[in-house]
């Protein structure tokens, strides 16, 4: 499910934090953001960081309600979007702690009426390997969206269509998965999935502003959308009954920390239970699926992390959980159509755990595209470059250069792809984009800015 104009930006209020950055560090964090905010345009934008175990920045930023003018602050919530799913995965495994039932069961044991419900199991809608079509694949709301439905319709309408692919042979990402899950999950406890999860994940951890949505509450951030890259607009919420266990949760991006925290300390749940939720799943070929149960499976900057990320109409979500750091990066945003949380949450991981994979700067990017450009009419500034460097970039290669590169047409970008050590040197690649083709380079610095290596590879 559906996982401007500028107004001035302030970091409110901060909550209580039981551990502090350093200040230079919260100044990077507070810059990046607000200045990522002000290049997309959204309303507003909220984050939370853990490390080490414990909340250690959490700010919120830009404007909750632009009619209103009221600002976003650390205690405006927004909707979660399909980070929910791993709530419903985690509530299904407590059910399996007390042998009410185990996640091998076939759908069938529940809801026998459904289509090849006797081959499908449980896991398989938590790893969306069943099959099922997704009723919600349209990042935009749809009429049918904003009538009233039940789960129980969702199902009936949705998982009695054909299969997409037989049971476990695939991996398709499918909101009706979780639809039927929670559906499971309330039959076999007797229980509303949202008031279980309070009960047992929401009071324990003190995450007070969790809960499902709608119902809507004054004080949460208004939801937005955009048409192209033109100015917010509000936009209508799902009508109840769509989201159920596959996206229904708000929450503060600081409660949601809350859950990363323990999730990091392996609380609430059983060891066992853990284990299941993170535990890739694999197709019946072996192949892999980089999913485990309501979780993506993945590395950033050479990190494992558990990650979710969330739409629905008019709000973003990203949730990262990096075990190697016993850290989390939560970012919330109240506009949908808009490619910012993802790059956001990976940006403030590298500069929280990760600094030795800063970005590339702008003015070395620059440096790189000069002397690029420079070689394209045959030329080099040789005091740029090592003595091996400079022995490599003879007449005969600057008048290659000259000729190859030059019938590539206008040189249009050049961007910053990998960067990584070797030989006590940096090692970094970019892609460079003419009019006619697109070519790699493969750099290596040494310590004193000097090239040892300048060399451009076709890209096939």
């Amino acid at each position: 499910m559906k996982s401007i104009r500028w107004l001035a930006l302030a970091a409110l209020s901060t909550c209580t934090l039981f551990a502090q950055l350093p200040a230079d560090l919260e100044k990077k964090l507070d810059e990046k953001i607000s200045s990522t905010l002000k290049l997309a345009g959204a309303p507003s934008v909220s984050v939370a960081v853990v490390e080490g175990g414990k909340l250690v920045y959490a700010k919120a930023f830009g404007t909750a309600d632009l009619a209103a003018g009221r600002p976003a602050s650390v205690e405006t919530r927004y909707a979660m979007g399909s980070i929910s799913k791993q709530f419903t995965a985690a509530a299904l495994l407590m059910l399996e702690e007390q042998g009410k039932l185990s996640l091998d069961d076939h759908v069938s044991q529940y809801f026998p009426g459904l289509t090849r419900a006797g081959e499908v199991t449980i896991r398989e809608l938590l790893s969306h390997t069943s099959g099922y079509e997704d009723y919600a694949p349209q990042d935009y709301i749809i009429p049918e969206w904003t009538r009233p439905t039940t789960p129980e319709a969702v199902v009936e309408h949705w998982a009695k269509k054909p299969l997409d692919f037989d049971p476990g042979t695939k991996w398709q990402y499918s909101n009706t998965n979780f639809v039927l899950a929670a559906q499971i999950f309330e039959k076999v406890s007797g229980r509303s999935l949202v008031e279980f999860l309070r009960e047992k994940i929401f009071v324990p951890l003190d995450m007070r502003s969790a809960s499902d949505w709608p119902p809507g509450r004054p004080a949460d951030a208004t939801a937005y959308t955009r048409y192209a890259v033109g100015p917010p607009r509000p936009t209508q919420r799902e009508a109840a009954g769509w989201y159920y266990g596959a996206g229904e949760l708000a929450m503060t991006p600081t409660d949601l920390a809350k859950w990363d925290i323990a999730f990091l300390g392996r609380k609430i749940l059983s060891a066992r239970s853990w284990d299941e939720l993170t535990r890739e799943v694999h197709l019946t070929n072996g192949d892999s699926t980089h999913y485990a149960l309501g979780l993506g499976v993945g590395e950033i900057n050479d990190m494992p992390v558990f990650e979710h990320g969330g739409e629905v109409s008019g709000f973003i979500s990203s949730n990262t959980v990096f075990p190697t750091r016993q850290g989390a990066v939560v970012v919330l945003s109240n506009q949908d159509v808009i490619n910012m949380v993802g790059p956001l949450a990976r940006q403030i991981a590298t500069l929280v755990f990760a600094p030795e994979h800063q970005e590339f700067s702008a003015t070395d990017t620059a440096q790189v595209r000069a002397i690029l450009a420079a070689l394209q009419k045959g030329r080099i500034d040789r005091a740029l470059f090592t003595e091996n460097a400079n022995g490599y970039f003879s007449e005969a290669a600057l008048r290659d250069c000259k000729t190859s590169l030059g019938a590539l047409g206008k040189l249009q970008s050049v961007t910053a792809v990998s960067e990584g050590l070797r030989g006590g040197m940096v090692h970094r690649g970019y892609r460079a984009q003419f009019a006619r083709k697109t070519v790699s380079l493969n750099i290596y610095l040494l310590a004193d800015g000097k090239y040892e290596q300048f060399l451009v590879e076709d890209q096939l």
